[in-house]
């Protein structure tokens, strides 16, 4: 049986890097690369994973469709997680979070998928000026073969 730990680890051995996939209006599913790791939620500190994404397809399908899958590989090992995404960023605002919180949201996304700054004042206002988001999913199921 696959695990949460088993998904994270995994996405650990191949630098945070993963596929999501989200469903277009059609219902045909977009995929795309995202750097990816294992967090709390920061709110209701359920296990889960998040990503952070300025992608305009990706947020859209997750509007109006927020259920996704995110995959991750290394060599022939694979971990599939399927849930429920939440965004968070300066158009998806959340009683939480103001500006500030954002900001240390998506570094704290970006640190947990692996990621390093030697700037973090430039990380961030890039990430203010791309109106990056931050994607909170709930795992609902687990699986591969790990």
């Amino acid at each position: 049986m696959t695990t949460l730990h088993d998904f994270a680890t995994l996405a650990r051995s191949e630098r945070g890097l993963g596929v999501v996939s989200t469903l277009r209006p059609d219902l045909s599913i977009h995929s795309s690369v995202v750097n990816l790791g294992a967090l709390r939620h920061p709110v209701t500190g359920a296990d889960g994973i998040a990503f952070v994404t300025y992608g305009k397809v990706k947020l859209a399908n997750l509007r109006a469709r927020p259920r996704l899958t995110l995959t991750v590989r290394a060599g022939w090992r694979w971990a599939t997680v399927e849930g429920v995404a939440e965004i968070i960023g300066p158009d998806d605002p959340h009683p939480s979070f103001d500006a500030e919180g954002v900001r240390l949201l998506l570094r704290e996304i970006f640190s947990a998928a692996g990621g390093a700054h030697d700037n973090w004042e430039e990380y961030d206002a890039t990430m203010a000026a791309q109106r990056r988001a931050a994607v909170l999913v709930r795992p609902e199921r687990i699986y591969g073969n790990t």
